[in-house]
């Protein structure tokens, strides 16, 4: 402690306290994101080798031979298996053509492909996993606090009921309604396009499964008062009856008075 205390107004001491304070800094980082991260362990070699060759033919084109992007697409280091699982899964990519976002549509690799290519872009970084299949579980969940947390983060896009709707510049919130639970989980995890990314640091895997079952709750409520319009809410309802009531309304009017003469 005396020699500590004799070299306390060194020239390098300021640069060892911040080297300590980083290092500290970063292994706390690491243990508690540790739970979001898989490497090619989870996975077996020949997985990543076929992965690597899904990859650069259908891949590398805009992402760059190992990945490290080019001036048509981002690098994949460190996105992890989510990221690739949740693109390819949904069939976004590869990219059928360039706009404001990447729409759904059928997609073009098997589950196991999708796996493999998977399992190579995560033997190239620490990234998000694919989701347990406890999280999935919308059994377990509280769809009142997943209630909670979706108006609170989600709504503001995807509407209060995960409907969806319009953004700025051609781009939009899609409807929720029938996206799996693995890819709800994964968007959240990885914040695709134009979505935040909430991390567990934001929502734990629990609060993610509570707003995948609030998701699958509201999704799946009957509704008997009729057509749900969307599920817009007031504003659409009332316009609807605006436009078609009113018009209704004046080609009865016309018609009965043509009737009378």
């Amino acid at each position: 402690m005396k020699l500590l205390a004799e070299r306390r107004r060194h020239p390098m001491a300021l640069v060892v306290l911040l080297l300590v304070g980083l290092l500290m800094t970063g292994g706390a980082y690491a243990m508690f994101t540790s739970n979001s991260t898989a490497n090619a362990e989870e996975y077996t070699a020949a997985d990543v080798e076929e992965g690597e060759k899904l990859f650069v033919t259908n891949c590398a084109t805009c992402h760059g031979m190992n990945a490290e992007g080019t001036e048509n697409g981002p690098g994949l280091i460190g996105v992890g298996a989510a990221a690739v699982d949740f693109q390819v899964g949904t069939g976004r990519m590869p990219l059928q053509m360039s706009g404001p976002q990447a729409p759904v549509k059928t997609p073009q690799f098997s589950e196991e492909q999708i796996s493999q290519m998977a399992a190579y872009v995560a033997s190239l970084g620490p990234g998000p996993a694919v989701p347990e299949d406890e999280y999935l579980d919308t059994a377990q969940g509280d769809a009142a606090a997943g209630g909670g947390l979706f108006r609170t983060n989600c709504a503001m896009c995807h509407n209060v009921v995960g409907s969806g709707g319009a953004l700025t510049r051609g781009k939009y919130a899609p409807n929720l309604s029938e996206v799996s639970e693995k890819h709800l989980y994964e968007a959240m995890q990885t914040g695709p396009q134009n979505m935040p990314i909430f991390n567990d640091a934001n929502l734990t895997p629990e609060q993610k499964r509570d707003v995948i079952t609030y998701v699958r709750e509201v999704s799946e409520q009957p509704s008997p008062g009729g057509a749900k319009l969307g599920s817009l809410g007031p504003v659409a309802e009332g316009l609807f009856i605006w436009f078609f009531g009113l018009a209704a309304v004046i080609g009865i009017t016309v018609w009965l008075s043509a009737r009378s003469k």
